[in-house]
């Protein structure tokens, strides 16, 4: 299909515009045409996946239009094994923010869906942009439907967690866009495949490493730059907090995978320590703070930052083996663990804010000590509940377990104490998940509001299955997914370890 990557970017925006257009005075209608819009959408990432070759890392569906021809920027998109399973989640974990709102949202609905619809367009075009200026225009613009969707339907301090969040995101941007223009002015365009192998001292490789660690250890979050993404969920709509989680914070770590490490590979190599260490800390320290807490939304929002370092000690521990072995032998296994670890968690974590969101739904709190004995009155729920937090604490059969195996034993052949380091959040995952587990669903019904629940409807059933489903198909077998990854990461790998002095 010509210009499939095109439909798939501008047809959900399309969908959007004609939602925003129907008006909340024909809501009907506008919500058909939001969740069809979203099911094309999915359906549209089939020929992608069927029509992909699984042989080669080169570029696939590509597409070229002169976008601004004075700057040599081009409207140029095309995927390869590290974007189009990006891309596939994009497009699958909307359907079920969709469905979610079904009923949910009251208040100015046709902005509601029509900011989702537009985001996912948006975000489908950052992880097809292969022009540079291009991808910094979608990652920018993106945030504009995100900031409406905290500001407007979000909790009482929205306000204040959406200016954290575009502060944040923004200026770490900015120093992104800085690197751009410079090697832009060096390359004379914008291409992506040109920057990856345009000439760099080591001296522009630290100042370009340093400018995208800045840009994308936001979006991950990782640690010390994190502290605005529980705000932002806390306060976000459940369908704020599900996109967020699933497929925002994918693009740090995308980002890495697709700029730092090929374009600065030398940099990336001298400072993989940095980013290691940050990682580890993201996995223990903030695995300790989501012990503590006592919002549902804000524990899970710190398991996404604990989780999320997963993502960057794999895709920076490839140096670490190389110096311990001196061979790239079990480095790919790192970068396969970074990603199957983006796709795990993007399903994961959008189920339980999808839990949360049932369950808020219904009694209007998001505080765990207003929960317990929900198992007796929603046995179906709770069910779902406990299969994904088991998912969270990384049980073998779910998708949870196959990103950190790999990831820990990638660690493992840089050094024990790396991979002992991680392997701790096996522990803190259980503890802080079983511990949500056992508080909400579990023990005696105290609360009235929750002796009065009822179980799941068929709108909901329907959208915790289809999660259950794909956390389930990817724990048992990840082959497929690593399959259409692999002639892309061992390129990476490739492009990663070779030096450019």
């Amino acid at each position: 299909m010509p210009h499939l990557l095109s439909i798939l970017i501008w047809l959900p925006v399309g969908a959007g515009l004609g939602v925003l257009a129907l008006g909340d005075r024909r809501i009907g209608a506008g919500r058909w045409l939001a969740l069809a819009a979203a099911l094309a959408t999915l359906a549209l990432t089939v020929p992608l996946w069927s029509g992909f070759d699984t042989t080669t890392a080169a570029l696939q569906f590509p597409e070229k239009l002169a976008w601004i021809p004075r700057f040599q920027a081009y409207y140029a998109l095309g995927i390869d094994g590290i974007s189009l399973p990006l891309i596939v989640l994009t497009a699958f974990m909307t359907v079920p923010v969709v469905i979610a709102a079904w009923t949910v949202i009251e208040a100015r609905p046709a902005q509601y869906y029509a900011a989702f619809l537009i985001m996912e367009g948006l975000m489908i075009g950052v992880f097809s942009a292969s022009d540079a200026l291009l991808f910094y225009f979608f990652w920018e613009a993106m945030l504009i439907p995100m900031f409406l969707i905290i500001g407007i339907w979000g909790g009482p301090r929205r306000v204040y967690a959406t200016i954290k969040f575009f502060l944040y995101t923004f200026l770490g941007s900015v120093f992104m866009l800085a690197a751009l223009i410079y090697m832009y002015v060096k390359a004379g365009n914008y291409s992506i495949a040109t920057l990856q192998g345009m000439p760099l001292t080591l001296i522009e490789q630290r100042w370009i490493f340093l400018a995208f660690l800045l840009a994308f250890a936001v979006k991950v979050p990782m640690f010390p730059v994190h502290t605005w993404l529980p705000d932002a969920h806390v306060e976000a709509p459940t369908g704020g907090s599900v996109i967020l989680a699933a497929i925002m914070l994918k693009m740090g770590g995308y980002g890495f995978l697709r700029f730092s490490l090929p374009i600065a590979p030398d940099a990336s190599r001298e400072l993989d320590l940095l980013v290691i260490t940050l990682s580890l800390v993201a996995v223990i320290y903030i695995g300790f703070v989501a012990l503590v807490q006592q919002d549902m939304k804000k524990l899970i929002a710190y398991s996404s930052i604990a989780h999320m370092g997963f993502v960057t000690l794999g895709a920076f521990v490839i140096y670490e083996i190389v110096r311990a072995t001196g061979s790239t032998r079990g480095a790919g296994m790192g970068l396969d663990g970074a990603m199957v670890q983006m796709i795990s968690h993007g399903l994961i974590s959008g189920a339980l804010f999808l839990c949360v969101g049932v369950l808020y739904d219904r009694v209007h709190s998001r505080q765990i000590a207003d929960y317990g004995g929900v198992i007796n009155t929603m046995p179906v729920f709770a069910a779902f509940m406990v299969l994904f937090a088991l998912a969270n604490t990384g049980l073998p059969g779910t998708s949870g377990f196959v990103g950190e195996f790999l990831v820990i034993i990638a660690s493992f052949r840089a050094s024990f104490w790396y991979a002992a380091l991680a392997a701790l959040t096996l522990i803190l995952g259980a503890c802080y998940t079983l511990w949500l587990v056992k508080r909400v669903v579990f023990g005696a019904v105290a609360n009235p509001k929750v002796a009065a629940l009822e179980d799941l409807n068929p709108r909901e059933l329907v959208v915790l299955a289809s999660l259950a489903v794909a956390v389930l198909a990817v724990g048992i077998w990840p082959a497929p997914l690593l399959k259409v990854m692999q002639p892309t990461i061992h390129h990476l790998l490739t492009q990663a370890i070779a030096t450019k002095l």
